[in-house]
């Protein structure tokens, strides 16, 4: 009779069995991201709906709430409801914004309790015109903020910080790659493990994604960079492509294209949203890279978000797939 494996041969066989990790991480970002300046508030119950399809599309990583304050972002009044609701499938990881310290005590309330998010954000403006602008604090002011929220948080979560106008800002022009890597280097200190690059007005181009991405690995190769562009110039995808071609292995996107700056903020120039989730998956594939996800139940669930928000959204993956029909 033979014997038992031991324990690095079970390792071993367990290891063979799992699917492979996806060459590119995709974090949906149509419940907070997307929804953030809705008009309409959903019901905690179709956003627990809505993130349990999203979890069945394969995502690792999906971006559930916000724990802004309720007068401030009423879309979000319901974040603890809906981080209870919600089912944990294994392997995902729920992401919730954060925007200040008594924000950072919620999520840790959550977590206390048994449903908390596992990943929480922080945000900074790389300009200090966007910083007075849209976080009403100048940038000194916002990094006290920063710091005392990750000294909050301790290792309850993974730390992910978020800088806006890592390319342009709107009121002070072209952003230095150096306040950049300032800022990322600052995080990194702060125990920040994934820095996201934001292009908050969607200005970006593929050669200066590149260059950008090219600069901060080299300067700081143990991070986990993640782009994260706007789509006002229809530009998104083509500039998170070349972040991943560059070398970064996590992208944030949004089913539709929803999400981004409010379409009637002064600076947003039109289409203000994220890089659509169905067409990136789908150009990823197309070149490819692995991202775990199934493409049917994604376009359902692209589907669905059309109907939850009452409209046509911006995916031309979709939008083919319809006509062909």
């Amino acid at each position: 009779m033979s014997e038992a494996p031991n324990e690095a041969e079970m390792a071993e066989i367990a290891a063979g069995g799992a699917a492979a990790p996806p060459d590119v991480v995709l974090c949906e970002c149509f419940a907070r991201d997307g929804l953030q300046h809705e008009a309409r508030i959903l019901p905690a119950e179709a956003k627990i709906a809505m993130l349990d399809r999203i979890a069945a599309c394969g995502f690792r990583r999906i971006e559930i709430t916000s724990f802004a304050h309720p007068g401030q972002v009423p879309q979000f009044a319901d974040a603890e409801a809906v981080l209870r609701g919600v089912r944990r499938p294994p392997g995902v990881l729920f992401k919730a914004t954060c925007p200040n310290p008594h924000a950072v005590q919620r999520a840790l309330a959550a977590r206390e309790a048994g449903w908390g998010p596992e990943e929480i954000s922080l945000l900074v403006s790389a300009s200090e015109g966007h910083s007075q602008r849209n976080l009403r604090r100048s940038r000194a002011e916002q990094w006290e903020n920063v710091a005392a929220m990750a000294a909050l948080a301790g290792d309850a979560f993974t730390l992910v910080g978020t800088i806006s106008t890592a390319f342009d800002c709107p009121f002070d022009g072209p952003v230095p790659q150096e306040r950049v890597l300032e800022d990322a280097r600052r995080f990194a200190e702060l125990g920040v493990t994934r820095i996201a690059i934001g292009d908050t007005i969607g200005s970006a181009t593929p050669p200066r994604v590149r260059d950008l991405i090219g600069w901060l690995h080299g300067a700081l190769p143990t991070a986990t960079f993640i782009a994260h562009f706007h789509d006002s110039r229809g530009t998104g995808l083509a500039n998170t492509l070349a972040a991943i071609e560059a070398g970064l292995t996590h992208a944030d996107c949004a089913l539709g294209g929803t999400g981004g700056h409010p379409a009637g903020i002064a600076y947003g120039e039109g289409h203000t949203g994220n890089t659509c989730t169905e067409d990136l998956a789908t150009a990823l594939a197309a070149m490819g890279y692995g991202t775990g996800l199934d493409r049917a139940a994604l376009l359902a669930a692209g589907a669905e978000a059309e109907r939850l928000l009452g409209r046509r959204l911006e995916s031309r993956v979709l939008r083919a797939e319809a006509d062909a029909r």
